[in-house]
């Protein structure tokens, strides 16, 4: 097993880190949870200050009459190598070191009437009391006490009962405290104080021999500095040695002297500390383990830090890049949802949009004729009216060129919102607000490009289909027969009526099939002229020219695209900091825990 030097130095190291941790609590059982504290437990002026200083050999706690300790004051203690001066931090205020011991009482007073609280180790509490005097609020009694109550009902706090020794044990405050907290007396140390302003003839034997309240623990008798030596700054060596020589020459507690004084108390202190620390020892690892699991599942679900030469950012920009591209496609091939929707601009948008064409008004009878006189000028037409027909034919047409650009358009919208989509669901890029914003630009204004060429092969494809007519299709219309119909009496001749109605009518009817023709082959080809120039390019190359900016910019502009949200970062580095302390922790343990 590691030597008590070593357990006692492991367990200050893994403190002091849960101190610059902050690690104090939350939900479950944290590390600082799992380290033993002593807590000073006792009633108001029953000397709890003065064997907490007794223990740590120094004269640095506040003084006064009434309740002087208003908050819990918590104390970490190390080891200074010989030959070094004693000084004193602060967690409010960490830089700052305090080599004079008044300075520091002063300090504990002005941060007491700063804060209410704080979490720390070796904590003197304040004294229980039974009444509220005046100024204080009703409620200071229970306020107190349930404020001790916090400290002390924890199962690793080690409870030092502070009890006056010319007080009858059995209306100690501190005693019926510890009995609730600690039944079977585990964590419970008692002391005795004031030991020698006894009334003459009586003493504490009883006590302090376990016969009058019998703990667990052997009690301990205390005498501490008097009001006069504490106004004459009497040291705490001096007043050490005082009470060594109070005890060895007491007729009362002479053959107890080895086993009373506040040099004893630290002594027995720590080999229970001993104890206790190889008791957590495994549940300590445990600890320490799982918030380095913890810890690494976070920094992996952040980032880890951004290397700083230009090599590393530029292959972590175009890591990014196709990380965001990976989730792009996902939504256009169907692994996310949003790709349906371009499909829905060809199932329904288009074909709606053709149905509602005006091509009922353009093909009217009283339109066909006005088309078709329009086209004969002053000669009528002798057989079939060509130019009427093209220039039906070339009106009707232009009119696909409004649902071919609203498809371009509308397969433009869902790109640009899947852009949108694919950016807030790229985890990857969430720590860098910049280059995700650049790469939004980039791929907006690549979608842009898509649309302004799809744009053009759409209308290519309506003007290629009014640039080049298919003549079968009218000259079949003739080799079709033509149905005669009964000639009623005295009526004229059907050749009569080559200029009227029907024959505009039927202008118009044959205009119509046509249209229905080209309209059936755009329905099929304007879809595939948007998916190759939009969908196709958008998956093949959406960010292929910001790629080749990326490339060529300078080190100090890769950095700045790589900028990370401040508090982020600062996120991460608490993180690292905590991963290194619990490692170093970690690695004290396996060094020294079992030799």
């Amino acid at each position: 097993m590691a030597t008590m030097k070593s357990l006692i130095g492991l367990i200050n190291k893994i403190q002091r880190a849960c101190t610059v941790l902050g690690d104090h609590g939350g939900e479950g059982m944290s590390l600082w949870e799992a380290l033993p504290t002593v807590a000073v437990v006792g009633g108001q002026s029953s000397g709890k200050s003065s064997v907490l200083e007794s223990v740590v050999g120094r004269d640095f706690l506040p003084r006064g009459s009434g309740i002087v300790t208003r908050r819990p004051l918590v104390l970490q203690l190390h080891k200074t190598e010989e030959g070094t001066t004693e000084y004193a931090e602060f967690l409010h205020d960490p830089r700052k070191r305090f080599t004079d011991f008044a300075a520091v009482r002063k300090e504990i007073e002005d941060e007491t009437d700063r804060i209410t609280v704080v979490n720390l180790t070796l904590i003197d509490l304040p004294g229980l009391t039974k009444v509220a005097v005046e100024g204080q609020p009703d409620s200071i009694v229970q306020d107190i006490e349930n404020m001790v109550r916090s400290y002390v009902e924890k199962p690793n706090c080690i409870i030092l009962a502070i009890s006056p020794a010319n007080q009858d044990i059995a209306t100690s405050d501190a005693i019926k405290l510890a009995r609730e907290v600690d039944p079977t007396g585990e964590r419970t140390f008692g002391v005795a104080t004031k030991l020698d302003i006894m009334d003459k003839g009586t003493d504490c034997l009883d006590v302090l021999e376990g016969r009058s309240y019998r703990l667990q623990h052997p009690w301990v008798g205390i005498v501490n500095r008097s009001q006069a030596d504490i106004n004459k700054r009497v040291d705490m060596i001096a007043a050490r040695r005082k009470e060594r020589e109070y005890f060895e020459t007491s007729p009362e507690y002479g053959h107890l002297a080895s086993r009373m004084g506040s040099e004893y108390l630290a002594k027995l202190l720590s080999q229970h500390l001993e104890t206790v620390i190889r008791q957590k020892i495994p549940s300590i690892v445990a600890l320490i383990n799982k918030n380095i699991d913890e810890i690494n599942a976070e920094l992996d679900r952040i980032g880890r830090p951004i290397a700083v030469d230009s090599g590393a950012q530029l292959y972590t920009i175009l890591e990014l890049c196709r990380a965001f591209d990976r989730v792009f496609k996902e939504h256009l091939d169907g692994g996310r949802p949003g790709g349906d929707r371009i499909y829905g601009v060809f199932d329904h948008q288009l074909p709606a949009a053709l149905k509602k064409l005006p091509f009922d008004r353009h093909l009217s009878t009283k339109n066909v004729q006005k088309v078709v006189s329009e086209a004969d000028g002053y000669q009528p037409h002798l057989i079939a009216p060509e130019q009427g027909y093209r220039r039906l034919i070339d009106g009707s047409i232009g009119y696909f060129k409004g649902p071919a650009e609203a498809t371009v358009d509308a397969v433009h919208f869902v790109l640009k919102e899947l852009v949108r989509k694919s950016i807030s669901e790229t985890e990857e890029l969430k720590r860098f607000p910049t280059l995700a914003s650049d790469i939004a630009a980039a791929a907006n204004e690549a979608l842009e490009r898509f649309r302004d060429e799809s744009r053009k092969t759409v209308l290519r494809l309506v003007d290629m289909e009014s640039s080049y007519l298919t003549v079968d299709f009218f000259r079949k219309l003739h080799l079709e027969p033509e149905k005669e119909k009964p000639n009623p009496r005295n009526a004229p001749p059907q050749n009569a009526d080559i200029y009227g109605d029907n024959h505009f009518r039927k202008i118009g009817s044959n205009v119509s099939a046509y249209i229905n023709m080209v309209c059936d082959t755009l329905r099929i080809s304007l879809p595939k002229a948007v998916v190759y120039c939009q969908v196709r390019e958008a998956k093949r190359s959406l960010l292929n020219f910001f790629y080749a900016q990326v490339g060529r910019k300078e080190k100090g502009k890769l950095g700045a695209m790589l900028d990370e949200d401040p508090q982020l970062m600062e996120r991460r580095g608490t993180l690292a900091k905590r991963l290194e302390l619990y490692k170093q922790a970690r690695d004290d343990i396996d060094a020294v825990a079992w030799k």
